[in-house]
């Protein structure tokens, strides 16, 4: 019997994902929750329909292994605090099971810090950029 449920354990995608490590593979961030990264560009990506708008976002190189992804500023005028070259913090941007969010198509990711100083703090004027 218990030969039997550890064959039949396979056959259960998460088990299987789980115990082959599948998303620490494939997941740019290597499996963790946070990354940083250099700002490569600044883009807009256009919202999915009904829904229309210029969401922005940023492509990111990451330092740790050198992907390149896309990572959304949320925030009302959150592209201005953040410039090319500068270092930032992207995490997921809790999407269903690591896809994208809302209306905004492809992108994974939201940025939460800009050169160690909290985008949110910065939008909210709590906070000044520091100049690297």
């Amino acid at each position: 019997m218990r030969k039997d449920r550890q064959k039949f354990r396979w056959s259960d995608r998460y088990y299987k994902k789980r115990m082959l490590k599948l998303k620490a593979k494939h997941d740019p961030l290597g499996g963790s929750t946070q990354a940083r990264g250099i700002v490569i560009e600044k883009v807009g990506i256009e919202a999915k329909q009904p829904n229309s708008g210029i969401r922005k976002a940023v492509k990111i190189s990451l330092i740790k292994s050198g992907n390149k992804l896309t990572a959304f500023a949320p925030g009302d005028g959150a592209i201005n605090f953040i410039d090319e070259h500068d270092e930032v913090m992207v995490e997921g941007i809790g999407g269903r099971m690591g896809r994208s969010y809302g209306d905004i198509p492809g992108v994974r990711y939201k940025v939460i810090k800009v050169n160690g100083v909290s985008l949110d703090e910065m939008v909210r004027g709590r906070k000044e950029k520091p100049i690297r």
